[in-house]
């Protein structure tokens, strides 16, 4: 039940696998600076509650966490996150904490704190605060949960995610956190009773200013902004009799997907690539490039969903990304005005030949960490699809070069040139009259501006988010955008690259 203040919440723990999913709740939103004060009385359960927390980060439930209560702290370094837990019930002065490095644990991490009003001074004032009062019975707990700040509608939205999985039959699932993209969606696999799905998270953008940014900028990239693209094109290429996920259960208005989980199997290895998978997917394209394809999809709720179609000002607009960011990494400088104009002549007749040429569905992100290896399933269906949502009408060779190209994952130029070769023999044995020559020039043109579009995406992600993690597939996709360059088709974007970006004049001599 809800307290009459919105930051405040009274939650009845009814036993120890209610405490239990509650932590799974919390260890979701969990991140680099949040800070936890677990308030009780002995025995009230502040230590089983910072346990199964831990044990969620750790997929665990076994996973070893013993009580700080005479180190006073206890450190758990996470891929995801590094977690502290702090016990402060022998602390005897403040300023021990200093000693035990505190400051740093809650700039670098995440703590979570028992006793914490033995250091009230000290203790950031925005912490979330979960005060645990023993239940009726033995096992339950009733916890007040104090969330100032940004914490109420983090909170809200994983506890409105619980009560999706309960409407779903899914209730009593535990949560593990999977992946985030460069959006602010968010995956997770849920679990019951040796039974796996995933959860997609896609809430809608805030309304205030930032928000409405936000949500211009993806409306005038044609990027989904919630889950309705997701179910109908999953919708759709299920009825095509391709791999997508089953969808257990939707709330559009929320933005929650319950679905099929496809495992752990991805067409790349240890980050290299499978020839048999690629090819595989290859011949997902060749399939679906080869059939008559709506425009008009139902979104599984009544309505019907159109997939947008690209004009040369997105294809453009999905450029800018790179002088506005690509130049100043590369460069260490800002691009010019007369830059930004060149770059956009450069451009605008290649992508103007991609507008006239025939078009289908383009999934978009189409590469190694949305392609799923279902060896069990046959012909094109051993492929599992994920991460459509953002599927446009394009040009065929789009979604090849995204494969071809693999920004996450080393495809030599001999492998690439193989994969183009299988997809162009797949569609001329379908059509003898198959233009392989206009489609190699698309190729090239596609694969530049899909190369060149990351560079400037790769270099925002670490300057404005922080997210340099990304760097790491710099040079990989550096070398991409040479290969397509050496086209004559390209050769005014080869120019301005060589000119003002400096980024494959040693590759191309």
């Amino acid at each position: 039940m809800a307290d009459a203040a919105l930051n405040r919440l009274l939650i009845d723990l009814g036993d120890e696998n209610a405490t239990t999913r509650l932590a799974e709740d919390l260890a979701m939103i969990l991140g680099p600076g949040d800070v936890i004060r677990l308030e009780g009385d002995l025995g009230a359960g502040k230590t089983s509650f910072a346990r199964a927390l831990i044990r969620a980060f750790a997929d665990d439930p076994l996973h070893e966490v013993p009580s700080p209560t005479f180190t006073l702290v206890q450190s758990y370094d996470f891929t995801r996150l590094t977690i502290s837990h702090f016990d402060l019930y022998r602390l005897t002065d403040p300023d021990e904490l200093d000693e035990i490095g505190f400051d740093e644990a809650i700039r670098s991490g995440a703590a979570l704190i028992e006793w914490p009003e033995r250091a009230d001074d000290v203790i950031p004032r925005d912490a979330l605060t979960l005060r645990l009062h023993n239940g009726p019975t033995t096992e339950s707990r009733i916890v007040e949960i104090i969330a100032p700040g940004n914490w109420e509608p983090r909170l809200q939205r994983t506890l409105s995610i619980r009560a999706f999985l309960t409407r779903a039959g899914w209730g009593n699932a535990a949560r593990r956190y999977l992946k985030a993209d460069a959006s602010s969606r968010s995956l997770e696999r849920v679990s019951l009773v040796g039974a796996t799905r995933i959860l997609m998270n896609h809430p809608k953008e805030s309304g205030d200013a930032a928000g409405e940014a936000r949500r211009l900028a993806r409306a005038r990239a044609k990027l989904a902004e919630d889950t309705t693209s997701f179910v109908a094109i999953a919708l759709a290429l299920r009825e095509l009799g391709l791999s997508a996920p089953r969808i257990d259960a939707h709330d559009p208005d929320a933005g929650f997907v319950l679905m099929e989980d496809f495992g752990h199997a991805f067409i790349a290895e240890a980050g290299q690539p499978i020839e048999a998978r690629y090819r595989a997917a290859v011949d997902v394209l060749a399939d679906l490039h080869q059939r008559e394809l709506p425009h008009d999809l139902p979104d599984g709720s009544g309505g019907v969903f159109q997939l947008p179609e690209y004009d040369l000002d997105d294809l453009l607009t999905q450029l800018e990304p790179f002088p506005d960011w690509g130049i100043p990494h590369l460069m260490g400088r800002e691009a010019t005005a007369e830059e930004r104009r060149s770059f956009a002549d450069a451009w605008r007749p290649c992508l103007t030949e991609i507008l006239a040429a025939p078009k289908t569905w383009a999934l978009r992100d189409y590469h190694s960490p949305n392609l799923m290896w279902l060896p069990e399933r046959d012909g094109a269906a051993r492929v599992g699809l994920l991460d459509f949502q953002d599927a446009v009408w394009l040009h065929p060779a789009y979604d090849l070069a995204s494969v071809a190209q693999d920004a996450r994952v080393t495809i030599s130029p001999d492998l690439e040139e193989r994969l183009v070769a299988h997809y162009v023999s797949r569609r001329k044995n379908a059509d003898p009259a198959f233009d392989n020559e206009a489609f190699q020039r698309a190729y090239a043109i596609l694969a530049a501006q899909r190369a060149t579009r990351i560079l400037g995406i790769f270099a925002r992600l670490s300057r404005r988010d922080g997210r340099h993690d990304y760097l790491v597939h710099y040079p990989r996709v550096l070398d991409y955008l040479a290969r397509p360059l050496r086209a004559p088709v390209l050769s005014d974007v080869r120019d301005w690259m060589v000119r003002h970006a400096g980024v494959v004049k040693s590759t191309l001599t």
